[in-house]
């Protein structure tokens, strides 16, 4: 029992150290604009929307144009000097965007 709620008050310090802020994704998004809009809205269908996007989802992607999973020359280059920090923080803004 003692270990089990170990292991649950562990995850839940773990998921809140990843929690964003949108405030900071925000400011961070400003190089995000020109391709996927000022509010995630893209105007080019080349590009997808992010506002509405799930946090983990978001989170996932940009991570894995940073770390060369994903393969796309101009995400990879964007998202190359993202710290997880700025991820959490561009993840939990565009999630929140309607």
């Amino acid at each position: 029992m003692k270990k089990l709620a170990i292991t649950i008050i562990a995850a839940t310090l773990s998921f809140g150290a990843m929690a964003g802020d949108p405030v900071a994704g925000k400011a961070k998004s400003m190089t995000c604009a020109g391709c996927h809009g000022m509010n995630g809205i893209s105007n080019n269908g080349m590009w997808p929307n992010l506002a509405g996007q799930k946090e983990a989802y978001l989170a996932s992607q940009l991570k894995m144009f940073r770390d060369g999973k994903r393969n796309n020359a101009m995400m990879t280059a964007m998202a190359k000097g993202l710290s997880d920090t700025d991820i959490a923080n561009l993840s939990a803004y565009y999630a929140n965007l309607k």
